[in-house]
């Protein structure tokens, strides 16, 4: 016989039959399978563990020595070989990015304009949405203000200022990262 019965409802000894008509059968192959793989993993339980080739230097029997004269060669090795930073200490119109009472329309953030009232937040992020601006007059082409908006810009055109956009101030405009 090719199938073994396994499974079913356990019967009572006074009826017997329905308890073989109600065994579900497994494939004898099924079971091979199943009873080789048991004892293959208890084998495996009992095998002594294979030798480890050790990779790192923070193995515990490596000396203290040795650890540190690798990190700090790696060490060396990493900041001899970096280059210098090369951002602007001094850019010029820093005074104006909100320091002062005169704002640089190319590089101010938009938080910039709070201390205008009127301006903060739609003539405001109007203005660092459409820059650059090559001078004051140029605010006044942005499409789609209003003769209110033209008013506002008009009240505080003398503390605006144009400078050449620096790309470290200019990526900063919408959004500088400093929220309250």
């Amino acid at each position: 016989n090719k199938r073994l019965v396994t499974k079913g409802t356990l019967g009572t000894a006074l009826d017997p039959l329905r308890t073989i008509q109600n065994c579900k059968t497994i494939p004898l192959e099924k079971m091979k399978l199943a009873i080789f793989a048991a004892l293959v993993s208890a084998a495996a339980a009992f095998t002594a563990p294979q030798a480890v080739k050790q990779s790192t230097a923070l193995n515990a029997d490596a000396g203290r020595r040795e650890f540190f004269g690798t990190a700090a060669a790696a060490a060396i090795g990493a900041f001899g070989v970096a280059a210098p930073a090369s951002a602007v200490v001094d850019y010029e119109a820093l005074a104006y990015l909100g320091g002062s009472n005169v704002v640089d329309l190319n590089n101010a953030n938009v938080r910039v304009y709070l201390k205008m009232p009127g301006m903060y937040p739609t003539v405001a992020g109007k203005i660092v949405s459409n820059g650059p601006y090559a001078s004051v007059a140029d605010v006044y082409k942005i499409k789609g203000l209003t003769e209110a908006e033209k008013e506002v810009l008009k009240k505080y055109e003398s503390r605006f200022a144009a400078f050449t956009p620096s790309p470290d101030y200019v990526i900063d405009r919408i959004n500088n990262g400093l929220y309250r």
